[in-house]
């Protein structure tokens, strides 16, 4: 383990939660003098090693979670995520608390109302003080991953790390640090806060980012086109429950996109969204990706993409840099939005640049070329 410790509270301990604790297990033997990890962006991140992170509280509702020890609750129902690594360390996940925090709206409806091994069972356990729990656990970062639509939950936990004086990563596409209210709080308190909505390494918006990137760079009109997603978790479940708590997902991974296209698409030609929920699938994702334009002479291009990934680990890797980037944030007294980071991280930040463009800015950033 990293002599460089970061502690790290969770919000939410589900699928995404599991694959980030059982990646800080895996990769734990990584060192600075590592070749180049499969799976890792960074090795390490100003001598910060995955090993660095250290999990210290987590916060959830579900009853069989609730009271238990961090390495035990990432395995229980509904999670479904693949199981890479079970030999969850003294000091990664061993002994770490989760405690009730309180459901707000966390839990849709839809989530009461399915089988036992894929809906919520709210806990009747009375919430913890959160903001008492993570000055206790001494964190310097809380990750929060509440469920899609969780407006307000998001909020009680961005307003927990303004008050207990952590660092926020808002891995859910709940608007905050896009959001200049909330980003003057971060800003007052000094505090270091990266978001909005976790990108994966390789998922279907940045595969499509990437393309209509492409498509701009070789002269290609855009002329149309769609990303569905489906996936059997509780992510597509819980987003299952209509377009309320789906709607700002929706604006979230549509405006990933579109910012890649020189002048925008009109909003009748781009559809990109969660399609549907298919049980079997589990925490495995599909997404279909169609796109149509013009080149030269105005003779026509059509592109049709599969993808398939097992959807929490996906993020996992994105997380530990977005993490280990706050942290160093925080060493180097910075507060508000790290606009670098957020843009090579995250979904919908508070600015969007091109993905080579991010990528730049994100390693400026970590040799303490950039303020932010």
């Amino acid at each position: 383990m990293s002599e460089k410790i970061i502690k790290l509270a969770i919000a939410g301990v589900g699928n995404c939660a599991s694959s980030l604790v059982q990646g800080i297990n895996f990769y734990r033997h990584v060192t600075e003098r590592s070749d180049l990890v499969p799976g890792l962006m960074h090795n390490s991140i100003d001598g910060y090693l995955p090993s660095s992170i250290v999990p210290v509280a987590a916060f959830d509702i579900d009853k069989r979670k609730v009271g238990k020890s961090l390495d035990l609750a990432i395995f229980a129902e509904p999670n479904c995520t693949l199981v890479f690594e079970d030999n969850i360390v003294e000091g990664l996940g061993q002994g770490v608390p989760v405690f009730r925090g309180p459901t707000l709206d966390g839990m849709a409806n839809i989530m009461q109302h399915h089988p036992e091994n894929r809906a919520f069972r709210e806990s009747n356990a009375d919430p913890v003080d959160v903001v008492e729990a993570l000055r206790k656990s001494g964190a310097h970062v809380l990750v929060n991953y509440m469920p899609v639509g969780s407006e307000k939950a998001t909020q009680f936990y961005a307003q927990c790390a303004l008050e207990a004086g952590v660092a926020f990563v808002n891995c859910m596409p709940a608007f905050i640090a896009s959001t200049k209210r909330w980003a003057d709080k971060f800003y007052a308190a000094s505090l270091p806060i990266v978001g909005d909505d976790i990108k994966s390494q390789i998922g279907a918006t940045i595969v499509h980012r990437v393309l209509a990137d492409l498509f701009a760079q070789r002269g290609v009109e855009l002329g149309s086109t769609y990303q569905l997603n489906v996936g059997g978790n509780t992510d597509f479940l819980n987003m299952h429950d209509g377009e309320a708590r789906l709607s700002s997902k929706r604006v979230s991974k549509t405006e990933a996109v579109t910012s890649q296209i020189p002048g925008g698409i009109a909003a009748d030609k781009i559809h990109v969204g969660p399609s549907d929920y298919v049980p079997h699938l589990g925490d495995q994702k599909r997404c279909f990706i169609d796109m149509s334009g013009y080149y030269f002479g105005r003779a026509s291009v059509s592109l049709r993409l599969e993808l398939h990934v097992e959807d929490s680990p996906n993020s996992a890797g994105v997380a530990i840099d977005a993490i280990r980037c706050a942290k160093l944030a925080l060493d180097r007294g910075i507060g508000g939005p790290l606009t670098s980071i957020a843009s090579y991280t995250m979904k919908h930040p508070p600015e969007q640049y091109r993905d080579v463009e991010a990528r730049e800015k994100t390693e400026a950033f970590i040799r303490g070329e950039l303020e932010r």
